[in-house]
């Protein structure tokens, strides 16, 4: 399955694109989302950082890996990428199956959280999965806050080396039936 576009009532997902590479270039080079991120990310980001990423990730999703990347874009806005969300829904990985990123500009205004609500959506409904783990480094409160906010249940610790020094990352879990609870009125 493609990855599809999603709709919340701000941020759009859209798949991401190779267009996407500058806007991503300018905003993930920065110390203070990457030192939450685990050392698989380069640092110092690369030039060619944002590009080579994107190709890396076409080119999985084009040979059939189960990849969904998505690029979050304000519905009022000009079209330019503001954040991230990849999910790997059935690939076993210490980082959990959905990863996500957003420009600095634009913390702590819901939008993330109201973004992942949409993948939630999309995993529990078009992809039928009962669950999937999520993760992130210890210290990150605002990444714990998304979590908490989206139906995630803590479950423990497991090490992963981060930017940051830490290697202690807090595992989650997003349930169907809990998600299902949440989301109905």
């Amino acid at each position: 399955m493609l990855t599809p576009a999603l709709q919340t009532a701000r941020p759009i997902l859209r798949p991401l694109g190779l267009v996407d590479a500058p806007a991503i270039q300018r905003h993930f080079d920065n110390w203070h989302i990457i030192r939450n991120l685990s050392v698989a990310v380069p640092w110092p980001y690369p030039a060619d950082g944002a590009e080579s990423f994107v190709r890396l990730q076409l080119d999985r999703i084009a040979a059939g890996e189960e990849i969904y990347q998505w690029v979050l874009v304000l519905r009022d806005g000009d079209g330019e990428a503001i954040g991230n969300i990849h999910f790997r829904p059935r690939m076993q990985s210490s980082k959990g199956h959905r990863g996500f990123w957003l420009a600095e500009p634009y913390w702590n205004r819901g939008l993330m959280s109201e973004a992942i609500a949409a993948v939630n959506d999309f995993a529990f409904g078009p992809l039928g999965l009962d669950q999937f783990d999520v993760c992130n480094v210890a210290t990150n409160a605002a990444s714990r806050r998304v979590k908490q906010k989206t139906g995630a249940e803590f479950v423990g610790f497991v090490e992963l080396p981060h930017h940051n020094g830490e290697t202690r990352s807090e595992k989650w879990v997003v349930r169907r039936e809990t998600w299902l609870r949440r989301s109905q009125p």
